[in-house]
């Protein structure tokens, strides 16, 4: 993979047919609440020499008047203090600002957010979704109007058979009382097929690490990123008569704005995210990106270690108010149980190098942190897609997140084999990542807690993984149909590492 890359990297731009994001180059035909801050919120520095960091103390009070002053000493200013979980969000133009408040008392890490100044100077997205055009909606529409109490759009979603969604839309929706948080680029609420299903009250923008509940803040612009949207019809676009139709059609969703608009998914943000859904009564998070700059953040490095456990406790935060965390597994084919890793692109905000690094102390977060559901992608054959990372013990589930229709042809009247999502603006359209595979365990997450509404967090898992159909590792994998083996698959069919505990499987999820 190289950089630049689009930034949530966990979706792939699809603009005709086949992907063309960087990260998938081997394609064929591709081109290669918070809590009061003690002090007041500074405005988001624009001066090109501020930072944002992480300071880290004793949760469960307020900063003490020993950490306030020593970061105002080291000349940073306290944005919010999230004093439940004990993060604290600083910006400071002093590059020594980490280092110099890690020696106070009471300060258990601290570290910078990013590498490119206030704001960054990052690139944008490359490529687009493949907008389904005025034909191919008229030709859809007619290929379903034989399809008795389906969306006009159904029939070229072969992923909602893949798991049995369709068949478990003839017994249940989902619950109007729970909700899924899309913690994202923003999602458009005004589209026909989310506004009958979205949640204000859990909608929030969190991109400057703090809480902005101004109406309509958790939408993107016409210039942002559409991955958002297309993730929450995934999982919640209404069955009405319009369009398409999603996992969980019955259920709530919310847009949690976490990408700034270059598109960067920083820990502050990350952290207001998973503290807001926690504190605002959502039931599931699906989380289809890694947290910038750094893909894999090593606990060895002080700034690093700071950024995970930041993330660490806002994602343990949720779970323990009552949201199970679903996200992606990443789109490089990477073995994230191998011994090493080259990350070529990291840190993506600035100038990114080689490095190797060990994935077991070194992590995609939040994909790898404790008690997050991580989710491998399948293609319209039930493969492990081409770009999917993997390993055993690693992944816990897969689900359809498209691949090219080279290497996995959809049956008609399907003709695409990537993922159809709602678009900003009343569109629809294709994308395909592990960004589309963990939507649809995030759907069949709340199909669970649908019908069993008092379940805790670790028991919407647990039947999750229990009813997931176990599926046998794709020995020899061989994609491309070149001869060369493109992944090793390891362990049983029950447990592996391409397909984890299995496909998930939204039939069971309402019927048990």
């Amino acid at each position: 993979m190289t950089a630049p890359h689009p930034r949530h990297r966990r979706a792939l731009a699809i603009p005709a047919g086949l992907a063309v994001a960087a990260s998938l180059a081997f394609l064929p035909g591709t081109p290669a609440t918070a809590a009061p801050a003690a002090e007041a919120a500074p405005a988001a520095a624009t001066d090109g020499t501020s930072l944002s960091y992480v300071v880290n103390v004793a949760p469960g009070h307020r900063p003490s008047a020993t950490v306030r002053r020593a970061i105002a000493k080291a000349g940073g200013t306290i944005v919010t203090s999230y004093d439940r979980i004990g993060v604290i969000v600083v910006h400071s133009a002093n590059p020594d600002f980490a280092k110099t408040v890690r020696t106070t008392r009471g300060v258990q890490s601290a570290g910078a957010t990013r590498t490119a100044p206030l704001p960054s100077a990052a690139t944008t997205d490359t490529g687009a979704p493949k907008v389904l055009s005025g034909e191919d909606l008229a030709a859809a529409k007619a290929a379903g109007q034989s399809a008795e109490g389906k969306d006009p759009l159904e029939p070229l979603q072969w992923d909602l058979p893949a798991i049995k969604a369709d068949k478990a839309h003839e017994k249940s929706l989902g619950s109007k009382k729970v909700t899924v948080a899309v913690i994202d680029t923003g999602v458009d609420d005004t589209h026909p097929d989310l506004a009958p299903n979205f949640d204000r009250d859990a909608s929030v923008n969190c991109v400057a690490g703090k809480p902005d509940t101004t109406d309509g803040a958790w939408r993107p612009s016409a210039a942002e990123s559409p991955h958002g949207t297309h993730v929450a019809g995934e999982i919640a676009a209404a069955k009405n008569g319009v369009g398409m139709t999603g996992v969980a059609p019955g259920v709530k969703v919310a847009g949690i704005k976490v990408s700034n608009p270059d598109g960067f998914f920083y820990t502050e943000a990350v952290v207001c995210g998973f503290v807001w859904a926690a504190e605002h009564g959502v039931d599931v998070t699906n989380n289809s990106y890694y947290t910038d700059p750094w893909y894999f953040n090593c606990k060895n490095d002080p700034d690093q270690k700071a950024l995970v456990e930041a993330v660490s406790r806002a994602s343990r935060y949720a779970e323990k108010k009552g949201a199970v965390n679903v996200a992606a597994a990443g789109n490089e084919n990477y073995d994230l149980t191998s011994d090493e890793i080259t990350d070529p692109s990291s840190p993506n905000d600035t100038t990114p190098g080689d490095r190797v690094v060990d994935p077991s102390e070194c992590l995609d977060i939040p994909t790898q942190l404790p008690g997050v559901v991580t989710v491998a992608a399948t293609g319209a054959k039930g493969l492990k897609s081409s770009f999917s990372n993997y390993g055993r013990g690693i992944v816990d589930i897969a689900a359809p997140g498209g691949d090219s229709t080279a290497y996995q042809t959809p049956d008609a009247p399907a003709t695409s084999g990537l993922i159809l999502g709602t678009l900003p603006g009343g569109e629809w359209g294709y994308m395909a990542g592990t960004s589309m595979a963990s939507p649809h365990v995030a759907g069949v997450a709340a199909l669970i807690k649908s019908t069993h509404p008092h379940a805790s967090p670790a028991l919407v898992k647990a039947l999750l993984y229990a009813q997931a159909d176990a599926t046998a590792c794709t020995d020899p994998y061989d994609i491309d149909g070149d001869g060369k083996v493109d992944a090793v698959c390891e362990g049983p069919k029950n447990r592996n590492g391409f397909y984890g505990w299995g496909m998930a499987d939204a039939l069971d999820a309402v019927r048990r």
